[in-house]
């Protein structure tokens, strides 16, 4: 009878364990590079919308056009670079979790 007790506290021990590891692994999700070429480049086309009269848009549309085939040649880094500044130069921050 203790033996049975002790085994299905241990289960039990697991099972709970195991749920909680589970609800924080889902917590906090990280973003690849890829998804946030594709994030960035939404957000300059949003910000684009409503800050058309902006100083810099054609210095802000070369950087996010580089910066997209930076993305697509496989070299986020330097996209993602590319986009927040296009973005800063709208007058926009980059809307990005990671930062």
């Amino acid at each position: 009878m203790p033996r049975l007790s002790i085994s299905l506290l241990g289960v039990l021990l697991g099972v709970s364990l195991v749920t909680a590891a589970v609800g924080q692994s889902d917590a906090k999700v990280a973003l690849t590079r890829s998804e946030r070429c594709t994030n960035l480049s939404r957000q300059f086309d949003e910000a684009l919308e409503t800050h058309a009269a902006a100083t810099q848009v054609t210095a802000a549309k070369a950087l996010q056009r580089k910066g997209n085939r930076f993305c697509a040649n496989k070299k986020q880094a330097q996209g993602i670079r590319m986009l927040a500044n296009a973005l800063k130069l709208l007058g926009v921050t980059p809307n990005d979790p990671v930062q």
